[in-house]
């Protein structure tokens, strides 16, 4: 009935009983089927997990709603009855491979930089970046914006492959496994090479192979398996 963060908050509000009785710990394990869980008094049944791989257009933001009426990439599911969440972000510029779902233990490890859940990109950028500017996004850059923050930690190492130049511009595949805001445009920005366009086409084993661009499809049970076992969650093994 909400994501990860809201939940948090309804727990921290007051608004969450087990069995009749207020709770506001956050991680206060319940057993399924046997506890009644409410929020403002109303029972919480479980959903079936979800999970959907979307091909993200421009123009749209990563996000359930959006106050300022802009499109949001929920208006693109118009089939999935149950609820589900982004997993991650991608700018409203940028395109490509978005995971949703409302296992939420599978998609904190998704996004968390411990797991190493690898993300790879198509990145056009301007101009052709020398080799040795490369070779400082692959071993990792301290941000300047971030400086200015106070914040010194360095991005961490990356791949990145040169697949063609053209004129004035050069394709590159780069492949992260940490996802700060924006980080990509940041880091080309900071070598002097911004970022025509971005295209993310693929997290961890699930790719857009066959996906066309606005549309969306269910993760097969041999992708969910596979995405668990790379962030150390057993097959079987249920969100949060």
């Amino acid at each position: 009935m909400a994501s990860r963060r809201e939940s948090e908050s309804l727990i921290l509000q007051g608004r969450v009983t087990v069995n009749g009785k207020v709770v506001q710990e956050l991680g206060t394990r319940i057993q399924p089927g046997r506890d009644r869980v409410e929020v403002d008094g109303s029972t919480v049944n479980p959903q079936p997990f979800t999970y959907i791989a979307l091909n993200k257009p421009k123009g749209f933001i990563t996000s359930v709603e959006d106050r300022e009426g802009r499109p949001t990439v929920m208006d693109l599911l118009k089939g999935p009855k149950t609820r589900v969440y982004p997993v991650g972000r991608l700018d409203s510029d940028s395109e490509g491979l978005l995971l949703l779902t409302n296992d939420g233990e599978l998609a904190y490890r998704l996004m968390h930089p411990r797991y190493h859940v690898e993300k790879r990109y198509l990145v056009k950028v301007k101009g052709i970046p020398p080799e040795k500017k490369l070779e400082r996004l692959g071993k990792g850059i301290r941000l300047e914006d971030e400086k200015r923050k106070g914040v010194f930690r360095k991005t961490a190492p990356a791949r990145i492959k040169v697949i063609k130049s053209k004129g004035k511009e050069t394709l590159l595949e780069v492949v992260l496994r940490e996802g700060r805001k924006r980080q990509i445009r940041r880091m080309f920005q900071a070598i002097g090479h911004p970022v025509v366009s971005l295209v993310r086409v693929a997290i961890g084993n699930v790719t857009l192979e066959g996906l066309p661009k606005g549309k969306y499809r269910h993760l097969t049970p041999k992708e969910v398996a596979e995405l668990k076992r790379r962030v150390g969650l057993t097959p079987d093994q249920k969100g949060a």
